[in-house]
């Protein structure tokens, strides 16, 4: 009896796993969940636990073991989706961008948006000119902190703050210069405003870059943003199309297609290659969401390719599309509200409050939804008027766009820093543990030879090509699988042809062929030796069986 028990109780716990889901805040939700429990329900806990009522901007992002970053599907099994065990560890982010977040309705999506904005310019993702970077610090230090106060803030006392993943003394000067002249007398909500409005006119504003490479073999970052799909080489966008140009996505292995048709009947395609496949599918799954969040109301209008090759596998994801809760609902009474908080407990006056955010690489796919549609109607005015004066092509900052220099080493293995940078030079994204510990201060892989690394790791980063072979290995592999399935499938249709020709022959039809061939020896040996006993003792069966209903 007592086995019996200490069984079904451990069956019990077997059904319920721990998730932990980290939040904007840098604060996490930690919660149990059934085995069999789907995205939704964790996604409506965390909203419910946040008393946010604007859900469609957010998602759940999750790396699997492959290291591959993926956004939460909310119709599917969060266990079956995570493919590793549990406890699993996940985080809230902001996965479409409001195209005039100053226009939100919630005070609580307003600074939740403000967060993850103010964790793009700390990771490099939000790059822009120097003199719109110290602006957008200036608003965050007047948020942080309020009125510039000499008593409290001695000289220096911006150099306290990490705003960029890296700036100058100069820099410093000019956004204390802002925050002691410009600035005084806002409030908090008033200067989150204020840097909203400000980070919406930026080029890079709603920018989650894919690292791929052009046709060429240069680096570029692809990325899809509330107003159009972009490319950022340097520290230029090269290209920009309109969601509405945009006609097709397209993969297949590491190769990605996005068609568009242009003014005057201009067609174009554009070529680009991810690092591995799975990050491919995943750049296209991003893509055909953002499309039809963006730009369509049925989520059928899109148009998507995932592969055009009979036999290998692809893809069959289509964007869902729902219903939202109506966002002049009254708010949530019950449970904790983030916007509640006072906000000298949720804002730190210290760099503490950027230490343990997450960078670039903390991705993934889900199936928000909306209750409209986004047009050319909600860019801004300098933005519409800067991509319709040229090409598509813009100076987005004096300095290269690179937001991977904020991807750090990894504490996950015993030689930690060696495999984080073999994952940077093929391309591969950091999982979460890697990304929160890589902010603390650890010299990025661009940065070793720079700071004077032991040499010693400088020779570990060179052997890092024995992953390229590893990939290499696997697609191998992947050839000699499509070659089998190819083999498997040919047998199987001339099986069928053969069963079909001797159903025909064996037939009445009075056609010429079928006549020659019955005429052959090879045919009569078939038909006396072989079909005719095969047809009499499936008769004889049918009888028997037949007999016995009767006698029922």
């Amino acid at each position: 009896m007592l086995s019996r028990l200490m069984s079904g109780s451990v069956r019990n716990l077997e059904r319920e796993y721990m998730c932990t889901v980290r939040l904007l805040d840098d604060t996490e939700y930690t919660c149990s969940i059934q085995r069999d429990a789907k995205g939704q329900y964790l996604f409506d806990l965390i909203c419910h636990h946040l008393n946010l009522l604007e859900k469609d901007y957010f998602g759940i992002r999750y790396v699997d073991p492959d290291k591959q970053r993926h956004w939460l599907e909310f119709t599917k099994s969060i266990s079956k989706q995570m493919k590793s065990q549990p406890p699993f560890i996940m985080c809230l982010r902001v996965k479409f961008y409001p195209p005039d977040p100053a226009a939100l309705k919630e005070e609580i999506t307003r600074y939740l948006v403000f967060l993850q904005i103010k964790r793009d310019l700390y990771h490099g993702r939000l790059l822009c000119k120097t003199s719109d970077a110290a602006m957008l610090a200036a608003y965050i230090l007047q948020a942080e902190i309020g009125d510039y106060d000499p008593g409290k803030h001695p000289e220096g006392y911006s150099s306290k703050f990490q705003f960029f993943p890296k700036h100058s003394e100069k820099l410093e000067r000019r956004i204390a210069d802002i925050h002691k002249t410009e600035l005084i007398g806002q409030t908090p909500e008033t200067a989150e405003l204020k840097f909203l409005q400000k980070a919406q006119m930026l080029e890079t504003y709603g920018v989650d870059p894919h690292p791929c490479k052009d046709v060429s073999g240069n680096p570029a970052f692809l990325a899809f943003t509330p107003f159009g799909f972009v490319v950022l080489q340097g520290n230029k966008r090269v290209h920009f199309l309109k969601w509405n140009e945009v006609t097709k996505l397209k993969f297949e292995g590491k190769t990605f297609h996005i068609y568009a048709n242009q003014k005057e009947d201009k067609k174009i395609i554009l070529t680009y290659f991810a690092p591995t496949p799975e990050a491919c599918k995943h750049l296209w799954k991003c893509g055909v969401e953002n499309q039809a969040f963006y730009k369509l109301e049925k989520s059928s209008q899109v148009r998507t390719v995932s592969s055009s090759n009979l036999f290998f596998k692809g893809s069959r994801f289509r964007y869902r599309a729902g219903l939202v809760p109506s966002r002049s609902c009254p708010s949530i009474t019950h449970g904790p509200r983030l916007s509640s908080v006072p906000r000298t407990r949720r804002r730190a006056v210290h760099i503490s409050i950027m230490e343990g955010l997450e960078s670039l690489r903390d991705s993934a796919h889900s199936t928000p939804v909306r209750s409209m549609s986004y047009g050319d109607s909600f860019i801004p005015r300098s933005r519409s008027q800067a991509m319709d004066s040229g090409d598509g092509t813009a100076v987005i900052s004096s300095e290269t766009y690179s937001p991977s220099d904020s991807v750090l080493p990894t504490p996950v293995a015993e030689h930690s820093l060696e495999m984080a940078v073999s994952r940077q030079i093929n391309g591969a994204p950091c999982s979460i543990e890697e990304e929160k510990e890589s902010e603390a201060g650890t010299p990025t892989v661009g940065d070793v030879t720079e700071l004077g690394v032991d040499s010693r790791v400088a020779g570990r980063v060179q052997s890092a090509g024995g992953e390229a072979a590893l990939s290499e290995t696997e697609q191998v592999n992947k050839f000699v699988l499509s070659v089998l399935r190819l083999l498997l499938v040919t047998i199987g249709l001339l099986f069928v042809l053969l069963l079909l020709l001797i159903i025909l022959t064996e037939s009445d039809l009075d056609i010429a062929f079928l006549r020659d061939i019955r005429q052959t020896p090879e045919f009569e040996q078939f038909h006396y030796e072989y079909f005719c006993p095969l047809r009499r003792w499936f008769a004889c069966k049918l009888r028997w069986v037949g007999g016995l209903l009767i006698n029922k």
